[in-house]
């Protein structure tokens, strides 16, 4: 991980170099083991490093490899010899396998310029001052795993992947954009891709670059999920060795350190990564360090996963770490926790709870890998793979797809899914969330409140013919959440998450299988872990909660009263706020005024703090 930023004088005016230092500095949270700053004439780039892979000593930034154009990156590239050997048969002195990835960055913007992300796999978030064009030139990973923001001020521009760097610049304002805040009380998220809830700071969109120059400003999409062909292979047992081909590709690009942790309940996404990245490491010569993290309740809610969880470690040989949520601080308690996001979130406790178990994982390991992903990209969708058949008139796809679903699961095709669909419209409907009443009328008003929830209802249908679904599912918008989480996880405590199972090569493949009998139960997973998992976690299906553990916290401590913090009733009508929640659906649009409360009175709390230290500062110099 690496904190940074850059800021260019468009108008070629001299960089305040003192301005660069501070906002590099504020940036040592991401990067505690390097800080670089350097000016080049106009324009300033500073870099603060994290070491996480056993390279990162090597990862030198700012970096040039000509003197002409300076990079910036908080990125790991993947596919390295392949993105190596395109370089090298364009240009045959280009790169090496082993070239770290920032310089990766460099040659392929040397080679393809404004197009060289779309020759890029990996997340990253990258800068690049090109000083004989005058240009500075910015770029975000594919589904927008790694943060980027920047701003615009007059003939300046301010880029950083940390939020709160910008702000910090003087000529930002602290002025709110109005309709993020409404999207975070309708959704929970802003629903906007390129903009934050800062009027002046904008958010880069997942696949997105932009470009800057005196006169001009180029935003543009260079990628977007394909829509491939079904994958059709001779014999079953080629899907599965595709499938741990393409996982174990996915851990050893993120895995470059002997040292590393996996977030591990007992279901078969987490303990199919735990055993494939423990294979990997055994790959390596001399001695690793994997590690198992496990969130348990004890008596809060019905819980088995320590159970599950502990029988994968002992089966794998990898210690365990329990992280025992019962007593966590939430909801109820948040007058005692104390955390800084740098937008509103729905439950702020839970990143302090997050934040604290993550510093006592990172002292034996800063790597932190996440399993989130088949659940979406394995959607059981026969319907949608059926019709595609049928109106391809492939009955021989079509007749196979039965027969492979009933020899598979061992159960009559479709049966108990049909009988699942009258339940699943009775569950969509429980869970459908009433437009939230207690919005002040003048704010819905002003920012189409009612037209934002409509649009939200109706999406757009998937272009997808046989996985309409799951493919829709990977909106880089509903990734975003959880994608800051893990990020201002991981800044705050020193560590990295990877998500392995969101890596693009295996993405597409998932995607691409047919629904019928790979997608079922995951199938494809659990064939592929035969032999290596336990077989009680490979026929386990997946957990299913009657409460939430949050839920279960206001039954049984009581949910707090809003005492409203004057800057929320420009959004929120307090008298209108239902009583206490008592269901899933009115918990979750219940935190949100919570959590929005919580976030501006932190904002106040710490502008305060900053206003008492400038007037000591303003003493001492007297």
């Amino acid at each position: 991980m690496s904190g940074i930023v850059a800021i260019v004088n468009l108008d070629g005016a001299p960089l305040d170099a003192a301005l660069l230092g501070r906002l590099t500095d504020s940036l040592s949270f991401r990067g505690p083991d390097r800080r670089s700053v350097r000016v080049i004439g106009n324009a300033g780039l500073g870099h603060t490093l994290l070491r996480v892979d056993d390279e990162s000593p090597l990862d030198d930034q700012p970096y040039t490899d000509d003197g002409r154009a300076w990079v910036i990156a908080d990125a790991r590239i993947d596919a390295r010899s392949d993105l190596a050997a395109a370089l090298r048969t364009r240009a045959p002195h280009g790169c090496a396998d082993a070239a770290p990835d920032v310089e990766l960055i460099a040659r392929a913007y040397g080679e393809w310029g404004e197009d060289c992300a779309a020759h890029l796999v990996g997340d990253f978030a990258f800068v690049v001052w090109d000083a004989p064009r005058r240009r500075l030139f910015c770029a975000r990973d594919h589904l927008g795993v790694k943060p980027l923001f920047y701003a615009r001020i007059g003939d300046a521009v301010v880029v950083s992947n940390t939020l709160e760097c910008i702000r910090r610049h003087p000529a930002i304002s602290g002025e709110l954009y109005e309709p993020a805040i409404a999207d975070f009380l309708l959704f929970g998220a802003n629903r906007e891709s390129g903009t934050t809830v800062f009027r002046d700071i904008r958010r880069v969109p997942a696949a997105h670059s932009i470009a800057w120059s005196a006169d001009t400003t180029r935003t543009r999409r260079y990628w977007t999920l394909p829509v491939d062909a079904p994958i059709h292979f001779r014999r079953a047992a080629d899907y599965s060795d595709r499938f741990t081909e393409l996982l174990q590709c996915a851990v050893r690009d993120r895995v470059r350190t002997r040292r590393a942790a996996v977030f591990m309940s007992g279901g078969i996404d987490s303990t199919t990564l735990a055993a494939t990245a423990r294979d990997v490491l055994c790959e390596r010569r001399g001695d690793f360090f994997l590690q198992a993290m496990t969130c348990v309740y004890d008596w809060l809610i019905p819980d088995a996963e320590r159970r599950c969880a502990s029988l994968v470690a002992a089966h794998l040989r990898m210690p365990i770490r329990y992280d025992v949520r019962d007593n966590e601080m939430s909801i109820a308690t948040w007058d005692r926790v104390a955390v800084r996001t740098p937008e509103p979130v729905e439950n702020p406790a839970a990143y302090a709870a997050a934040v604290a178990f993550a510093r006592r994982v990172a002292p034996e390991s800063r790597l932190l890998l996440y399993g989130e992903g088949p659940d979406n990209a394995l959607t059981y969708e026969w319907r949608p793979y059926l019709s595609h058949l049928a109106a391809r008139r492939d009955v021989t796809r079509l007749v196979l797809a039965l027969s492979a679903d009933l020899v598979m699961h061992r159960r009559v095709p479709l049966c108990s899914s049909i009988r699942r669909l009258a339940g699943a419209r009775r569950d969509a409907a429980r869970w459908r969330e009433p437009f939230p009443a207690w919005l002040d009328a003048d704010f819905a008003a002003r920012c189409g409140c009612v037209a934002r929830w409509a649009a939200q209802r109706h999406p757009a249908p998937s272009p997808h013919p046989f996985r309409p679904r799951a493919y829709a599912r990977f909106d880089a918008l509903l990734w975003q959440p959880l994608f800051d989480y893990c990020d201002i996880s991981s800044a705050a405590s020193g560590t990295e998450i990877r998500h392995p199972f969101l890596d693009l090569r295996l993405l597409r493949f998932m995607l691409a299988l047919p629904a019928m009998p790979w997608c079922r139960n995951k199938l494809i997973v659990r064939r592929s872990m035969r032999g290596v998992l336990p077989e009680a976690v490979l026929r386990r299906k997946k957990a299913t909660v009657g409460v939430s553990a949050d839920l279960a916290r206001v039954k049984a401590f009581g949910f707090p009263r809003l005492t409203p913090t004057p800057a929320l009733l420009r959004y929120v009508n307090p008298r209108r706020l239902p009583p206490p929640p008592r269901t899933e659906v009115e918990l979750r649009a219940a935190l949100r005024p919570l959590g929005l409360d919580y976030w501006l009175r932190e904002r106040e709390r710490l502008r305060d703090q900053q206003e008492t230290a400038d007037e000591t500062a303003t003493l001492v110099e007297l």
